[in-house]
This record gives C-alpha cells, structure tokens and sequence, in this order.
C-alpha cells in the first residue's frame, strides 16, 4: 500500500546532506577493547550517483521495517517514526526536551507507539552507535542503550560514542557484554542500518530527526526538526 503523506514543517531539518549523496556503502574497520580484538567499527561511506536510478517505491514497510522495536503499546492505534543519528545535536534536543513528554502524555497512555530508524549521515561513530543499539536489543534493551547514547551524547564527531565508550555505556545498563561484543564482532546489523538508511532516502529525508506520523486510516504526516511538544501533539490529537 502506498501511502499518503503530508507535510508538517516549521524549519528545516537540523543536519542537511548533498544532492549527490546517494546508497551508502558500510566497511569494516577493526577496534580494539583492552588489546582484544573484540570490536568492528562500522563506517558509512557515500557514494555519488553517477546515473539516474529509479527511485524506490515508498510503502508502509519503508516507514516501519529496518527499525527499533516497537516502544508502548503494540496495539496502539498511531505510530510515531523517527529518523535519528545518535551523534545529531536536534535529535538530542529532541531526546531530552520532548520525547519525554510524548512518553508521558501518549506512549505510556496507550494512544501512540514509537519506532527509532537510522539515518546516519554524521559520521563513522554515528554507524558504530546504532550498531550497538541493535546488539542491545538482543537481549531486549534497544531502549535502554537508545537512552544511555543521548544521556552521554556530548557533541558531533569528538570521540563520545568511540568503541571504549560504547562498551562502558553496555556494562552501565548491565548488557551481557560478551554477547554483545559478539554481536559487534559480527557486524550482525550492518544490513538493517544500510536498509534503514536506503529509506531514509527513499523518502527523500536530507537531515535528522525527521518524523512521521502514521495514523489509524495510514494517512501520514511529516515533521521536519525537533519541533516543540504542542506540534506533535496537534498532529496526535487530529488523528482521533
């Protein structure tokens, strides 16, 4: 089904990307923990379009596959995607000044359910980030490492989110932290964060956070940036 989408824009996203940014190719760099090679950082690397392509056909799987596990009610009857780079200054504006109160007010109420896709255009500690966010959600704590990357976020491409950190922020909300480094030693989300990124730009997005808002009938609305809390909250309360 394809859906229809609207747009709901005060100002523009907060990080912009070239026209010429096309599919983004992950490579593998080693890391170390300790002198352990326990650790690949993934690095996304961008590709100039040399040829028109056809652009990929948007449907609702563009909008909820490739993503986090669902946050609140699986039966909840709207659906908020956000598009995110763990390093991205808005999305941490977004993290610490709104989306606690879309917890309070519509998560945790049962009237809206939140989904986290990758959009990482920052750099090579943003891939690496949500590569650790995946592993997380092996043991079914996406969120909890979702929140420990913001709670620690401390700017862009200055080293916060090296590998060492990431390994200390698993042992802070008590992940199995040899399955985890597994899990990072496999590279085991390297497809879902390129598809994640490949819908993102299915859709057109050129910065982040960017939103949806999917409603009961699938009409979707758009939102651009880290908009205040009475934004979002119009757009909830419209869709009943």
């Amino acid at each position: 089904m394809t859906p229809n989408i609207t747009n709901n824009m005060i100002h523009g996203p907060s990080v912009g990307i070239g026209a010429g940014i096309t599919v983004a190719v992950i490579l593998i760099v080693f890391l170390t923990f300790n002198g352990v090679s326990e650790q690949k950082e993934l690095m996304i690397d961008t590709v100039p379009r040399t040829q028109e392509t056809e652009k990929a056909k948007v449907t609702m799987s563009t909008f909820l596959e490739n993503g986090s596990p669902v946050l609140g009610n699986p039966n909840a009857p709207i659906t908020l995607v956000e598009f995110g780079d763990y390093q991205c200054h808005f999305c941490n504006v977004f993290f610490h000044n709104i989306e606690d109160d879309i917890m309070k007010k519509f998560i945790e109420t049962g009237k809206v359910k939140m989904i986290f896709k990758d959009f990482t255009i920052i750099g090579a500690d943003s891939v690496t980030a949500s590569h650790g966010a995946h592993c997380a959600e092996e043991q079914g704590m996406f969120w909890e490492y979702h929140d420990v990357l913001y709670n620690n976020w401390t700017g862009e491409n200055n080293g916060w989110a090296s590998s060492e950190n990431l390994f200390r922020f698993g042992q802070e909300i008590g992940l199995d932290m040899d399955k985890w480094s597994d899990c990072m030693v496999n590279s085991r989300y390297s497809s879902t964060i390129l598809a994640s990124n490949q819908d993102a730009e299915a859709l057109g997005l050129t910065g982040t956070p960017s939103f949806f808002v999917i409603g009961p009938d699938n009409q979707v609305t758009k939102i651009f940036g880290a908009q205040p809390i009475s934004q979002f909250e119009k757009i909830f309360d419209s869709m009943g």
